[in-house]
């Protein structure tokens, strides 16, 4: 979208501002439709770092999320220009890749539909 939605900014401004949300949203941009439970950016960091630090190839970069080198985002710094999935599935016909969810950051203003909930699929 050119213009960011401007419903969809109130969404994420509501997320950022109450840590527990679990708001469930499902969005498609460029093609791919991503599903899952949106978080705080905070939070969103915190998890990520937390990945990293477990692993013996990739903990270095966990400082980039939380470490000095991490941009801090004042509360007046304007709106939200990013959603923040945690337990997120990537569509790919009947399969949610990967399984377990995953961690996606997505610029608002490439979001080109959205509806609130999130896809599972089950087989039958």
């Amino acid at each position: 979208m050119s213009n960011a939605d401007e419903l969809l900014i109130a969404l994420a401004t509501m997320v950022e501002s109450e840590p527990s949300n679990q708001m469930s949203l499902t969005v498609v941009v460029g093609g791919a439709v991503i599903t899952g439970r949106l978080a705080p950016e905070a939070t969103w960091r915190e998890r990520v770092s937390e990945v990293l630090k477990d692993s013996d190839r990739l903990g270095p970069f966990a400082e980039v999320f939380t470490g000095h080198r991490a941009r801090r985002r004042p509360a007046h710094d304007g709106p939200p220009t990013h959603l923040h999935f945690h337990l997120a599935r990537i569509l790919q016909g009947s399969l949610g890749i990967p399984e377990t969810g995953g961690m996606y950051r997505v610029a608002i203003k490439d979001v080109n539909a959205w509806t609130v909930g999130d896809f599972s699929y089950s087989e039958r």
